[in-house]
């Protein structure tokens, strides 16, 4: 079976990377690229380009040599000299290209999506992460080592499924759940709690002001821990600051996600 034909249809992309585009630039330096290949053909090509004054994105495909018709969007999600996330889903029809958790644009397949063998990063960028993951199981359970500290990152990417509207997140210990999560879409809140002792302590709701959630859209959850705190962001957007009750960080050693969602990425970063 090929790397990328799976029964479950679709296999997804994870980039995190910072744009440095100089606000004054010669055309070559004004753009970057990544592109989805096999061989020399490039089945995906994404790139975001600064030239002009003017900001833009151009998709295409590249076959035999010979360059398609672009597919231009206007406006770009990448603020020069910043960090962002860009997540490309894969799916029978189309590439579902997210940035930060945020749905930018969808690519039909002009080449078999199970030919692609590598990818091809270059241009004004640097990258902090890559990777690429099948959907997960869920309940998703995952045993890591380290623990928890200062500056550890969790990522967790997927869909929720029609009707469901719930999703939770626990970090947990032997005894008990040091951080745990729940993002209610319906509601659309998000509670953080901890449960010790055999019982739930007092939760700590945050009233989202906007729905930060497109119904069977993509979504983001980011939790990053500091010495004092979680911090808690959804689709790019901050919900939560939880501060830490259970405090013996290095004994956290289990991440759990359960809910009415489909995940297409989950990972860590130390």
């Amino acid at each position: 079976m090929h790397l990328f034909v799976f029964v479950i249809n679709y296999i997804f992309f994870y980039l995190t990377c910072t744009a440095f585009v100089p606000l004054l630039s010669i055309r070559v330096f004004s753009r970057f690229q990544v592109d989805l290949m096999h061989g020399s053909d490039i089945v995906l090509h994404f790139n975001p380009r600064y030239e002009g004054g003017s900001e833009y994105v151009v998709h295409n495909t590249c076959h035999y040599g010979h360059w398609g018709s672009e597919e231009r969007k206007y406006e770009t999600p990448f603020p020069r000299a910043q960090t962002f996330a860009l997540q490309i889903l894969v799916t029978q029809e189309t590439y579902k290209i997210s940035t930060n958790g945020k749905p930018f644009f969808e690519y039909k397949h002009r080449m078999p999506f199970s030919h692609v063998d590598s990818i091809c990063i270059g241009g004004m960028v640097e990258l902090s992460l890559v990777a690429f993951q099948y959907p997960a199981m869920v309940p998703y359970k995952r045993i890591f080592c380290g623990g928890v500290h200062p500056g550890k990152i969790f990522i967790i990417q997927g869909f929720f499924n029609p009707g469901g509207n719930r999703m939770e997140i626990s970090l947990r210990h032997k005894t008990g759940i040091a951080f745990h999560c729940s993002v209610c879409f319906d509601e659309n809140v998000v509670e953080c709690n901890s449960y010790e002792d055999g019982k739930w302590e007092n939760g700590e709701k945050s009233q989202v002001a906007k729905i930060i959630f497109v119904f069977v859209c993509a979504f983001q959850v980011t939790i990053f821990s500091s010495c004092d705190h979680y911090k808690v962001f959804v689709n790019g957007e901050q919900t939560h600051t939880y501060s830490h009750r259970f405090t013996k960080l290095e004994e956290i050693d289990v991440l759990e996600v359960s809910g009415d969602v489909e995940l297409t990425f989950v990972h860590h970063v130390y």
